[in-house]
């Protein structure tokens, strides 16, 4: 039997790099935690039970302050275009 390749998209492999762990909804920020880095500018996916959107980092901050990258076990509040729930999975394009 074969082995199942990862899934893809048009820009390639998906990589796992953190979960939600809160959301804010009146402005519209996923709290983080991260098990991988995370630069501005990077495509994500953020997916769960009734979650399944993409977008690319606008905004990232830590400890309110702005940064451009995040480090693993860092937790970060990043701007969404979508509504996101506590435990969905977040994933780097790419």
């Amino acid at each position: 039997m074969e082995k199942s390749k990862p899934k893809e998209n048009e820009k390639g492999k998906e990589q796992e790099v953190g979960k939600v762990s809160h959301y804010y909804t009146t402005i519209g920020v996923a709290v983080v935690e991260l098990s991988k880095a995370l630069k501005h500018g990077d495509t994500i996916r953020i997916k769960g039970h009734t979650t399944d959107f993409q977008q690319k980092i606008a905004s990232m901050q830590a400890e309110h302050k702005k940064i451009t990258e995040a480090k693993p076990k860092q937790s970060v509040g990043l701007k969404v275009t979508e509504h996101v729930r506590p435990n969905d999975v977040v994933y780097k394009l790419g």
